[in-house]
């Protein structure tokens, strides 16, 4: 996608405004444009100039992710400060169109089923590492784990999968799925895998992803750099990836905390998941709806 503009995506024509010009108290009030995808429109703290890709709600609020002409990605806030063709405006919500039919698919990609109530809950389950496991797993395979009645819950590290299974009783009718971080080679949580399921493989699965946390498993173009920044092992993951991060962009959270819900934000459907993690899913959930 090209805007058009010339080096570093600015219309040479345009006034710029900095972000004092924004929060001067103004005599009438910014008119409202909606984020239309298309649209081109420059975010005035960074200069960031791009296509609006999509309008999303995250825990946070909304946002709106842009596309630069280097097919770079970034998500910001929806509201004031932001211009088009030079002009201060606030983007708002597009309206939905006269007539326009609802959502077809899902964000993992299946037929959406219109007035379906969630499924009275199997006995078989899920069981995923962490929260942040949890809540991508929700967001991108939410719609059909409802339809499935299939619950997730935490296995809060894969040290305590024994005992969990012991407690879950797996069994005909009671099949357990389990997925586990950075499953490699040689690792701790290979050995432990394998040792859960071992005599038990009609009715345990347990599946890994390569990553070193479910960060990894969001492709980076979506929210806006190349690659996931390499941390030593000396130094704790998270903290390491948004140090760097914080170094290339200064909108960058600092605290992991804030800054999952910016990397979650990002996710709107299984094409901004590595494909890793989509067949690891899509295998769990087969296995424990099968009859």
């Amino acid at each position: 996608m090209n805007p058009g503009f010339g080096p570093g995506g600015r219309d040479p024509r345009a006034r710029h405004y900095g972000p004092h010009d924004l929060s001067a108290p103004a005599r009438t009030a910014l008119p409202q444009v909606e984020a239309a995808a298309e649209l081109v429109v420059e975010e005035v703290t960074t200069g960031f100039c791009g296509a609006v890709v999509r309008v999303e709600k995250t825990p946070g609020g909304f946002t709106v992710t842009l596309e630069d002409r280097f097919r770079k990605h970034r998500v910001f806030p929806l509201g004031p400060g932001f211009l088009v063709d030079g002009e201060p405006v606030v983007l708002v919500r597009p309206r939905p169109k006269a007539g326009q039919a609802g959502q077809e698919r899902t964000a993992s990609g299946s037929r959406a089923v219109a007035g379906l109530r969630a499924r009275v809950a199997r006995e078989g389950r899920i069981y995923v590492e962490g929260k942040h496991d949890a809540e991508l797993v929700e967001r991108v395979w939410g719609d059909d784990l409802r339809v499935e009645g299939v619950v997730v819950e935490l296995l809060d590290g894969v040290d305590f999968l024994p005992g969990i299974i012991e407690e879950f009783r797996p069994g005909a009718g009671r099949r357990l799925g389990v997925l586990v971080d950075h499953m490699v080679a040689g690792s701790k949580e290979t050995r432990i895998a394998r040792e859960a399921q071992e005599g038990r493989e009609e009715s345990v699965l347990v599946l890994g992803h390569p990553y070193v946390d479910i960060w990894q498993a969001v492709k980076p173009a979506v929210l806006g750099f190349e690659a996931w920044p390499r941390v030593p092992r000396t130094e704790e993951w998270k903290r390491g990836v948004c140090e760097r991060l914080r170094r290339k962009d200064p909108s960058w959270p600092l605290d992991p905390r804030r800054a999952w819900p910016r990397i979650l934000g990002a996710v709107t459907s299984y094409k901004d998941l590595e494909p890793t993690l989509l067949g690891r899913v899509e295998a769990l959930i087969d296995f424990v709806t099968a009859p």
